[in-house]
């Protein structure tokens, strides 16, 4: 596994959020094995990996919801199994139960009442955060006649009502769309600003490299964690853009080779990321089955990265290699 120290949130003290050697057993299956991970004050963390890769288990046992089978999971320092460290945490699952009878404004009143806030301080969080989720227009309006991404917006404003010094969200811009989307990162952003860690899980590659860091999750294990940027620049495999007169049959040939790490079509061309020094080799003997290729380097993007260290975890274990040479034009 790799590693990325960010400096500048170190030196704000310990971590908010804390896991050593988590552990999580289904019957036979490991759904989360020996995972070590932390998140500090003013920091966005992204736990990224496709279905199936314990990202939600993962987010359940920082967040008290799951016995831990091994390892620790910690709040600020305390066993986050402790009732009373759950108040130090705003958390919106993936399905983030609102009551649809109950307009905005009394769903963010319920939910401050059960946080134990008095009518004064309820009053002044639940405005100051219906400004700033823009919801104060349509506070009587029911939550089951909300749009997606206003609905979400509720949720976050509903966990953000006691003030908590780590918010968690599973995949909190699922099945919203762009606007709406673009409105929640703005909003996590605010909330970072002010000090607080955020931890989140995403498959979205767009999404993750917005965070901070980013800790690649895959059958349970953390495969790789830094910044998206630190990763990108040590991801050592290439990757290429080729055009040829029959592109799907191209895409037919090298599906499944073992020095393919990921091909995907762009329009009339293929994306491919290859194993280091596969590239001359492969394509030259591709040209003897489809006929001419013209190829050019790609600067990775963060989906190639995540990709190609599905395909081989060492990835981004090694400085990143000199660019390619143009192939044939």
């Amino acid at each position: 596994m790799t590693s990325d120290a960010n400096p500048q949130l170190q030196e704000k003290g310990g971590p908010v959020i804390e896991a050593q050697g988590l552990v999580r057993r289904f019957g036979k299956l490991v759904a989360v094995s020996d995972l070590s991970l932390h998140v500090a004050a003013g920091e966005i963390y992204g736990l990224i990996g496709p279905d199936g890769a314990g990202k939600t288990t993962t987010i359940r046992m920082l967040t008290g919801l799951m016995a831990l089978d091994g390892g620790v999971a910690r709040v600020s320092g305390e066993d986050a199994s402790n009732v009373g460290v759950r108040e130090q945490l705003g958390y919106m699952p993936q399905q983030y139960a609102l009551y649809g009878d109950l307009s905005v404004d009394e769903n963010l009143t319920f939910f401050g009442r059960l946080f134990g806030l008095n009518r004064a301080e309820r009053e002044r969080r639940k405005d100051r955060l219906l400004e700033i989720t823009r919801l104060a227009p349509f506070r009587k309006r029911r939550a089951d006649q909300l749009s997606g991404g206003m609905y979400k917006k509720l949720a976050l404003a509903c966990a953000l009502l006691h003030q908590p010094v780590a918010l968690v969200l599973d995949e909190p811009s699922n099945g919203v769309d762009p606007v709406s989307r673009r409105e929640l990162w703005e909003l996590i952003y605010e909330f970072v600003s002010d000090g607080m860690a955020v931890l989140l899980s995403t498959p979205d590659m767009d999404e993750a490299a917005r965070c901070h860091r980013v800790g690649l999750l895959h059958h349970g294990k953390l495969l790789a964690e830094g910044a998206p940027d630190a990763l990108t620049r040590r991801f050592h495999h290439e990757t290429l853009m080729v055009r040829t007169a029959n592109r799907d049959a191209l895409e037919d040939l090298l599906v499944g080779r073992e020095e393919v790490l990921a091909l995907s079509p762009e329009g009339a061309e293929l994306r491919l990321v290859l194993r280091r020094g596969s590239t001359q080799a492969l394509l030259a003997w591709a040209e003897t089955q489809v006929g001419a290729l013209h190829w050019e380097p790609s600067k990775p993007a963060f989906e190639d990265v995540f990709l190609g260290l599905l395909a081989d975890p060492q990835s981004c274990s090694e400085p990143a290699a000199t660019e390619l040479s143009g192939g044939a034009q």
